[in-house]
């Protein structure tokens, strides 16, 4: 018998490091060649490892939430077989390693891996982390009941003195007889579970029971998102301009454009903002750009990379629509549906989810009145749609007066980096998309 170490693969681009997100095999568990055995995140993508042999799993580097260095220990593979020169050096570290780890409660474990590795490749400062994060100690179980509910547990199964009918009622009203106080006697009577009552009706009694507390790791797409938003709001001075917009004529297009449509995608609202934007973007550079904080510099794009706010069940991804302004609305819809897709079955590429130059975020009829979306660093705007909503309003009638009409209204909400952008060009960008937008009929030409 052999051991393989196999080392985490180099999967370009630049990559120092990945994330384990989840392991598909665990020790003990037989491979074969070519078996999907682990997914890990870089700052690109999700990637999904192939074992390159067969052989039975001995040792894990680590656990979901671990970063491993690129080259460092991945998994060990027991091989059939007899084992080369070359191997038998590798089944030798493999086996240190393992002994070591299996020693992993001694403190000094895992110095004697750090202080091995260290010495035989003085350079592998990242392989010596990596190794030192897998032999760290287990966590402890993620659910674990809280003190009170373990306090409580021997109550609930003491003798209470009642008699049939107030058991039953208990039940039927979800009272633990145990909580209630009984007569002086010692036995639980209905005027004591009134009185029970009366005291817990301002609690909202009977609404819900208290659950054990649970721990849950951050790790993968939604560290990935915890780290992003945090260092936009570390970096970022934001400040959120909201306007009120009629879209009550945008509507009546939208709803004829889709009666007439045929083969093409149905439109929503999206598409249309998507070009209302776009068609003034020229005249508010500073909004299409980024800015590189770290060599205080902004580059302003003269193409519209549109990052779409797409919420995924691994939590919120952004595909990028390359070229929007170049589009038209029926395939910047198809655009939108195929990259909500791709995001939401996890086939997105990393060329689909990078290179954005401002972003759209919406909650579609979640929208809310307004939002304060955080801007998609290094972007400096974020635009957020929010919900359409109709209200009466005093509209012209037409001969010099004003009527009251049921019109539909939606605010738009704009967030940005005022390092860059300042206040008079955030609401006056938003002034002109409202134009459009209000004025549908311009959104059709040139």
């Amino acid at each position: 018998m052999a051991k393989f170490i196999f080392k985490m693969p180099d999967v370009g681009e630049g990559v120092a490091e990945a994330e384990v997100v989840e392991w598909h095999v665990k020790v003990g568990d037989r491979v074969e060649e070519d078996q999907h055995i682990v997914d890990v995140m870089t700052d690109k993508a999700t990637i999904d490892i192939e074992s390159p042999v067969s052989g039975i799993v001995t040792t894990l580097a680590g656990e979901a939430g671990d970063v491993v260095a690129i080259g460092a220990m991945l998994l060990v593979i027991e091989t059939e077989g007899e084992a080369t020169a070359e191997e038998a050096e590798a089944e030798a570290a493999a086996e240190q390693i393992e002994d070591e780890m299996s020693d992993a409660d001694d403190a000094d474990g895992a110095d004697r891996v750090a202080e091995r590795i260290e010495v035989e490749n003085p350079d592998a400062s990242d392989a010596d982390d990596a190794i030192a994060a897998a032999l760290a100690p287990a966590p402890a179980p993620a659910t674990t009941s809280t003190p009170a509910a373990t306090a409580a547990a021997p109550a609930a199964h003491a003798k209470v003195l009642a008699s049939p009918a107030v058991r039953q009622r208990a039940r039927d009203l979800g009272i633990d007889l145990a909580e209630v106080k009984p007569a002086a006697d010692g036995r639980v009577r209905h005027a004591d579970l009134d009185a029970f009552l009366a005291y817990n009706a301002g609690s909202g009694f009977g609404s819900g029971k208290a659950r054990a507390d649970e721990a849950i790791k951050v790790i993968g797409l939604r560290k990935r998102i915890a780290q992003n938003m945090a260092a936009a709001k570390r970096h970022i001075p934001h400040f959120t301009y909201v306007e009120e917009c009629d879209v009550t004529d945008l509507e009546t297009l939208r709803a004829q454009l889709n009666a007439a449509r045929g083969e093409k995608p149905k439109l929503t609202m999206l598409p249309l903002l998507i070009s209302a934007i776009c068609k003034t973007i020229p005249d508010f550079p500073m909004i299409n750009a980024r800015f590189d904080d770290e060599a205080n510099v902004v580059t302003r794009y003269g193409a519209v990379h549109l990052g779409i706010a797409a919420q995924t069940d691994a939590g919120l991804m952004v595909p990028v629509i390359r070229d929007a302004q170049s589009r038209n609305l029926w395939q910047l819809a198809r655009e939108i549906a195929r990259l909500a897709e791709a995001a939401r079955s996890g086939k997105a590429t990393s060329e689909e989810l990078s290179g954005s130059t401002l972003t759209v975020t919406s909650l579609g009829p979640l929208g809310g009145v307004a939002t304060t979306p955080v801007i998609n660093r290094p972007e400096v705007a974020i635009i957020g749609p929010n919900r359409i909503i109709e209200r009466p309003m005093f509209v012209s009638d037409g001969m010099g007066g004003e009527r009251i009409a049921k019109r539909k209204l939606m605010n738009i909400s704009i967030s940005c980096d005022h390092r860059v952008v300042d206040g008079h060009d955030a609401a006056s960008f938003v002034q002109a998309i409202k134009r459009l937008i209000e004025t549908p009929a311009l959104l059709l030409v040139d």
